[in-house]
């Protein structure tokens, strides 16, 4: 018997459409329920669901555990979720790509998290030689660090980050292309000054001024502290390198940084403690799977030959 009209007519619909199909499943994977992807999408909630139900039908796979209001990816949902992301996210960048290969990269917006210190002494050349050869890109650079940089990575808000990490989780890469020294700074005529060599005890003599705890800098002081079984007392914890600075030629403590951060204009004394500490590398920091714009790929050639 032939099948009534009603009941071919939504598969007949979306036939041919596993791009609008992909892009629902998509959006309803990233904003964890159907309106949230139909608010994103300017559809409405049964569109957005019959759309999946069509995918679903085309792969004979059930993608979303359904629970009253409330839907959960299925381990099938999250492996088309790793196969179909970066297909999105390529085609969300098709046109600038199209204008790319045609020689042309006109316009268009780059988005990269950076952590204060990386915006301050390590963007301003790279950013300056950007502009210089892509004057019509708008370049937002997003003041971050530690959790909130990857969670913007994650969520796709940026392009990718430039900064320095010492645990690189399984979905990110990271990319390291620069590396500076730890030096140990004090005020002008500190007692530390006198020593031709310091040691781990005479820097835990003195009240030290870190950043918070939960970023790189005071977790790798307190590692290499911990592993020599010496004891040190923090006074002050201050967010930016400047700040750190500032406190420090005040002689509120002295503190152990990158010699990233120093310039000639600072009136501090500076000494090398590449015997206790590792070089700080930095470099891209980047979604694993991510799709890369042109915009995003240019500037990435600017830092790779560092």
């Amino acid at each position: 018997m032939a099948a009534k009209k009603s009941e071919i007519a939504p598969r007949l619909y979306y036939k041919g459409n596993q791009l609008k199909q992909l892009r629902a499943f998509c959006a309803t994977a990233r904003g964890g329920s159907m309106s949230a992807a139909a608010n994103e999408l300017f559809l409405s909630q049964p569109a957005v669901s019959l759309q999946i139900r069509a995918l679903e039908e085309a792969l004979d796979a059930t993608l979303f555990e359904r629970r009253g209001r409330s839907i959960k990816l299925t381990p099938e949902g999250q492996e088309l979720l790793k196969l179909a992301e970066p297909l999105m996210d390529g085609l969300g960048g098709l046109k600038d790509a199209f204008e790319e290969k045609r020689g042309r990269l006109e316009g268009g917006e780059l988005n990269i998290a950076a952590g204060e210190s990386t915006i301050l002494y390590l963007l301003p050349e790279l950013v300056r030689a950007y502009r210089k050869l892509y004057p019509k890109v708008h370049v937002h650079l997003h003041n971050v660090t530690g959790r909130d940089g990857l969670a913007m990575i994650r969520s796709d808000e940026v392009d990718f980050a430039v900064g320095s990490m010492l645990d690189v989780p399984v979905d990110i890469e990271y990319d390291p292309a620069y590396s500076f020294k730890p030096v140990l700074i004090m005020p002008e005529g500190h007692p530390l000054e006198r020593l031709e060599s310091i040691s781990l005890a005479d820097i835990g003599q003195y009240d030290l001024i870190l950043p918070p705890r939960r970023l790189t800098t005071f977790r790798t002081v307190d590692m290499v502290f911990r592993h020599y079984n010496i004891p040190y007392h923090v006074t002050l914890e201050a967010g930016g390198w400047e700040v750190i600075k500032r406190y420090v030629s005040l002689g509120l403590g002295i503190s152990i940084v990158t010699s990233i951060c120093l310039t000639e204009d600072d009136k501090l004394v500076s000494r090398d403690m590449s015997g206790y500490f590792q070089y700080r590398s930095y470099g891209t920091v980047i979604r694993r799977g991510k799709y890369l714009t042109p915009q995003a790929n240019r500037f990435i050639e600017l830092i790779r030959p560092a």
